[in-house]
């Protein structure tokens, strides 16, 4: 079956749930106020595209490919961003609900999670080289063996990082942030 290809369109209050999304190549597509929540997403290509007050929830991300695309206002619970099509990589979130998702040793250099739900969100051997994590919950989120070097984390919130088993370098805390540096030798810090 021959790949179609859509461009510069406009998708909005569409139920890809239900009505399933075909394997094409979107470039520079909006998708607004659609549900994608248990959809399969398997090996769609989605380029320069914008998702704005989607819902992505449990959808099967194997495969597929999200090379410079947005995420504002969008809920992703329980994502497998591991699966993705490793080419050419790079999302930024907004206003987004992430918890429960994963990472695990994706490459997200540069990425920015600004405003963001992120917990229980495993970040194990990711790496999170110059991220910026801002106003962004990191309740029980995993950070093992993660490269956080001159990652920007001044106003994240909830995390605990053991800096003996990341890379952390650089990395920027603010001084109530720090707690969630030394939490793992059990202190109290007044």
């Amino acid at each position: 079956m021959e790949r179609t290809y859509a461009e510069d369109q406009t998708f909005e209050q569409k139920d890809f749930a239900a009505d399933g999304l075909p394997v094409t190549d979107y470039e520079n597509c909006n998708f607004i106020n659609s549900n994608f929540a248990n959809a399969d997403l398997s090996k769609v290509n989605f380029s320069e595209c914008s998702f704005t007050g989607c819902d992505l929830s449990l959808a099967n991300l194997n495969k597929t490919a999200f090379k410079d695309v947005k995420f504002n206002n969008c809920k992703l619970l329980g994502l497998h961003f591991h699966d993705c099509n490793e080419m050419l990589y790079a999302v930024d979130f907004n206003n987004c609900i992430l918890n429960l998702s994963s990472f695990y040793k994706r490459k997200l250099k540069r990425t920015n999670f600004n405003n963001s739900s992120l917990q229980e969100v495993d970040f194990t051997e990711a790496d999170l080289t110059s991220a910026i994590i801002d106003n962004s919950d990191l309740g029980r989120a995993i950070f093992e063996d993660t490269i956080l070097e001159k990652a920007d984390l001044r106003t994240a919130y909830n995390y605990s990082i053991d800096p003996d088993k990341n890379r952390i370098k650089k990395a920027k805390f603010s001084i109530p942030g720090i707690i969630g540096l030394l939490d793992k030798y059990d202190i109290e810090i007044d």
